[in-house]
Order: C-alpha cells, then sequence, then structure tokens
C-alpha cells in the first residue's frame, strides 16, 4: 500500500474547546482518525469480502448443524482429544451451532469496526416525552406508510400475509417432536398388564427374590415386590422397577377402613403402588400404628387402612392398588394391571 493510502498521511479531524484554566469546560471532541477503509476502496472492499465469507461459513455451520441432526446416531461414541469419549452427536451439533452463532457475531462486529461510519456526534439531551407535533407527524407517517402500501385495501395480500407469518412458528413447534419418543400408553399400564384371573403373575420379594406367601407377611410390616420375570440384570430394569415396584403392608381386618380396597387385598394384605403420585419418588417410610406411608422427598402422606387416600402434602390422587390373591400352591399373586396409572398425573392420564 501506498504512503497516501495511510491513515496518517490524511491528518486527523476533529476540534477543541480551550479550557482558559476551567476543569469544568468541555473539552470537545476526540481528534477523528480516518480508517484505512475510509480512503481506500481497496481495503473496504476486502473488509467486506472478509465479513460476507463469515457469514457464508455462519450459513454452511447451519446446514451442518441440520446434518448431523439427521446423520449422528444419537448412540455413537467418539474420542476427542483433549475432552475424551463423547457423543458424537452432541459434539457435531456443539461445533456447529458455536462456528454459526461466533461467525455471526464476528462479521458483525468486523463490518461496524471497518466499513460502518465511525464518527463520533454529540445529541443533546432531550425530553423522554415526544411533542404534540411529533406524535402527530408520527401517525401520519404510519398512516401515509399504510395507505401506500396496500395492506388496507388488498385484502387477498393482507391475509396471505398474516397467514404465512402465523404459520412460521410452527416450524419450531415442528421441533418439539423430538423432545422424546410418544408416550402412546405406556404410562397407562406396568409390567402388572401380564396378569391376568387364568394366568396370574407371582409377587417377588425385592430382598429374597423369592415369591411369598400371606404367612411370609405380618400385621404391621412393609414389604416390597416385583413382578416375577423381572430381573436386574436386564437393560431396561430401571425403567420397568419404576413403575412395577410394588409394596405390601398387612392390615386387622378391623383396621380396615375402605371395602373396596379390601376387597382388592387378600386377608389384610394389601398392595400399592410404590411410586408416590406427586413427582415419583419411591416410598419407603411407614407408620406401623396409624398405617400412614409417608413419602420422604415432599412428605405426602397415604392413609393405607383407607386404600391409600392422600391426607397431606402435594400428591394428587391415592396410590394405585393391584388386586392380589394366592394360586394354588399358596404364593401371592396379581390377577391384573393396577386399577389407576402409577406415579405422577400426565396430559393422556385417563
Amino acid at each position: 500500500m501506498s504512503d497516501e493510502k495511510l491513515p496518517e498521511s490524511h491528518g486527523s479531524e476533529g476540534h477543541e474547546v480551550a479550557t482558559h484554566g476551567d476543569p469544568f469546560a468541555d473539552p470537545g471532541l476526540p481528534a477523528h482518525e480516518p480508517r484505512r477503509t475510509d480512503i481506500d476502496e481497496r481495503a473496504a472492499k476486502r473488509a467486506e469480502r472478509q465479513v460476507s465469507l463469515l457469514f457464508v461459513v455462519s450459513m454452511l455451520a447451519t446446514i451442518g448443524f441440520i446434518a448431523s441432526y439427521v446423520v449422528f446416531d444419537i448412540d455413537k461414541i467418539i474420542y476427542v482429544f483433549p475432552l475424551g469419549h463423547i457423543s458424537a452427536l452432541n459434539f457435531a451439533l456443539g461445533m456447529t451451532l458455536g462456528v454459526a452463532l461466533f461467525c455471526i457475531g464476528a462479521g458483525a462486529v468486523h463490518w461496524a469496526r471497518t466499513l460502518m461510519s465511525d464518527h463520533e456526534i454529540p445529541a443533546e439531551r432531550h425530553a423522554i416525552e415526544a411533542d404534540d407535533e411529533l406524535r402527530a407527524d408520527v401517525i401520519e407517517q404510519f398512516r401515509t406508510g399504510a395507505a401506500e402500501s396496500g395492506f388496507g385495501r388488498r385484502k387477498m395480500l393482507r391475509n396471505t400475509l398474516i397467514g404465512s407469518m402465523a404459520l412460521v412458528p410452527l416450524s419450531g413447534v415442528v421441533l418439539l417432536r423430538d423432545l422424546g419418543p410418544l408416550p402412546e400408553d405406556k404410562l397407562q399400564h406396568t409390567g402388572w398388564i401380564a396378569a391376568t384371573p387364568a394366568k396370574p403373575l407371582p409377587l417377588i420379594n425385592m430382598n429374597t427374590n423369592e415369591p411369598m406367601k400371606p404367612e411370609d407377611i405380618v400385621v404391621g410390616s412393609l414389604t416390597f415386590a416385583k413382578p416375577e420375570g423381572l430381573e436386574e440384570d436386564q437393560e431396561d430394569f430401571q425403567q420397568q422397577i419404576a413403575k412395577d415396584a410394588l409394596m405390601l403392608v398387612r392390615i386387622a381386618p378391623e383396621d380396615l377402613k375402605d371395602k373396596t380396597s379390601a376387597g382388592l387385598g387378600f386377608e389384610g394384605i394389601l398392595a400399592y403402588s410404590k411410586i408416590c403420585t406427586h413427582v415419583g419418588c419411591p416410598i419407603s417410610l411407614y407408620e406401623q400404628q396409624t398405617h400412614h406411608a409417608l413419602c420422604p422427598c415432599h412428605q405426602s402422606t397415604f392413609d393405607l387402612a383407607d386404600g391409600a387416600r392422600v391426607i397431606f402434602g402435594p400428591a394428587g390422587h391415592p396410590l394405585p392398588q393391584l388386586k392380589i390373591t394366592t394360586d394354588e400352591k399358596g404364593f401371592l399373586v396379581a390377577t391384573g394391571d393396577f386399577q389407576e396409572p402409577v406415579g405422577p398425573s400426565f396430559w393422556e392420564r385417563a
């Protein structure tokens, strides 16, 4: 670049205000120094290409984000130094989105620093509220613009514009579909659904992993059970036990308050879901004298002698109960699924 293209050769612009020893006098604006892009069109074109390149890279990164979402499997793990083993999908989405946003910001900053005007212009403070003349002028300009656009007169144009603007947000709503799999009816049923009166499902003690007989459960005790066939080495054991977990309590027949609940049990043995109906915490605290079960998370309290009715706390409905009886060998079995969906409420809950 020749010397005449350097900012120093063009001097600076500005004004100075003499202070005459007054420390509160207006010092004036600092002298304005021209930038290289202000005096050399080739430098300005180069800066323009750089900004455009950043925006193009941002567009390509956005396309890469969408492609990564489609191409990479959610379970694929890769090794990236120094991060270690991480999800390929998360890494690709993070990198592409980060590059896209960074290039937009970097391009905007580069544009402002090299091509936009950098002259400082003082503006006197004025009242925030506009005067009547300015308000009237703004309203008149709005009416003139609306009339010239034909927005009110051309109904087809107006209606199609409103329709298109209303449909655009649906593209974002569609993405909500990928927040997770559709629940279908998986929340309505548990593993106990395999039980039928003709083919009952044995109750397996969670501690001994053995089937139970009525004499194994004494009055005042609390026992936890699971359906037969559910083993801890199963891949989906945690998901299944989160719905299938059962607690058994034996209450003296004269202490039972709800006849329907007593009819679902066997000789005072009642089988309730262990999952709290508030936020799904496992219930494990039992008051023998009152027959109350307490959730340790938020202290929801259920009266097991009265159909697990909620008597305190934020839980929204009673604990679902399982109908149980004994088989020909005298073991406790379930003859069907819970009467109500287990756990907290949800939109599709019947």
